[in-house]
């Protein structure tokens, strides 16, 4: 008999996506769209083009996957419904009457749930992109990890390519060379999912949706409600990082402090000797005069 935990996460993992966690994932993509600078005077003047990058941001994972897998990048097209639903929250974010939709998501509340559904849909693609990889590559855990991380967090990284294009992009911002926090907190659940697929990973998969759709859903909530945009586990990257990479900084230290010592001891010494001398110089002068 199955105990009423599993019954609730086995439940939760069949939670159909469509439609409503997908509208959220598009509204709150749209809409950091918008925030960019001069995004909604380029939606005026050319439509398509700001179409074209509203579909990057709500279909980037998929496309990015498809490029790594050698599959048709625009096949994300194929799926008619999801194409028209986005392109809807496209229409109605940016030529809206009286920006009624903007102004209503300018709200707390409502960016807060929509936040909140836009991170259980993470959870989905890594999933799926994992066991898509698998299909591909029989227990290839590092391609699986690599497609799951796509799919999940492809958006913020082929936007790069868009920004590229329109000669807007800043190497300060590229993901590939300064990791977001989404990026980073993707590619850690990929790894989760991964090892659990390749049952290295003792626990469930239901079980290890929810748990790690109940820690995305609060870290992004308390990040947005706190308006900090420092990692949660920040710590244990510098941890990590000085357990693996500063050992040799501290090598390095050590020599350049025990050299800087060994120079004061040298010149110490160099210094002492005319000291001596000048005294003795002094007494030999003082014996002379007595005499």
């Amino acid at each position: 008999m199955a105990s009423p935990w599993d019954d609730l996460t086995l439940a939760f993992s069949r939670t159909s996506m469509f439609p409503f966690f997908d509208i959220a994932h598009y509204l709150v993509s749209v809409m950091a769209l918008k925030r960019r600078p001069g995004a909604a005077a380029e939606a005026w003047k050319n439509p398509i083009s700001s179409w074209f990058t509203a579909m990057l941001h709500c279909f980037g994972g998929g496309i990015l996957s498809c490029v790594l897998l050698a599959e048709p990048p625009l096949r994300f097209l194929a799926n008619n419904t999801n194409i028209l639903l986005a392109s809807s929250i496209w229409y109605i974010i940016f030529f809206c009457p009286y920006d009624l939709v903007s102004q209503g998501y300018s709200f707390l509340p409502v960016q807060l749930l929509a936040a909140g559904m836009k991170e259980v849909t993470r959870t989905w693609k890594i999933v799926g992109g994992v066991t898509h990889a698998n299909s591909y590559y029989k227990n290839g855990w590092i391609v699986m990890i690599a497609i799951g991380w796509a799919r999940g967090a492809g958006g913020s990284i082929i936007t790069n390519f868009e920004q590229l294009v329109k000669g807007g992009w800043k190497p300060q911002a590229d993901e590939w060379l300064k990791m977001s926090y989404p990026a980073k907190v993707t590619l850690l659940g990929s790894v989760f999912f991964t090892f659990q697929h390749t049952k290295h990973l003792a626990i469930s998969r239901h079980n290890l949706m929810f748990l790690y759709t109940m820690f995305l859903v609060a870290t992004k909530i308390t990040m947005m409600i706190t308006k900090t945009a420092s990692v949660p586990f920040a710590p244990f990257e510098d941890a990590l990082s000085q357990m693996l990479f500063g050992w040799q900084q501290q090598l390095s230290s050590r020599e350049k402090k025990s050299e800087t010592k060994s120079s004061f001891n040298g010149t110490g010494s160099s210094t002492s000797k005319p000291i001596a001398d000048a005294s003795d110089k002094v007494k030999k002068k003082h014996a002379k005069k007595t005499e």
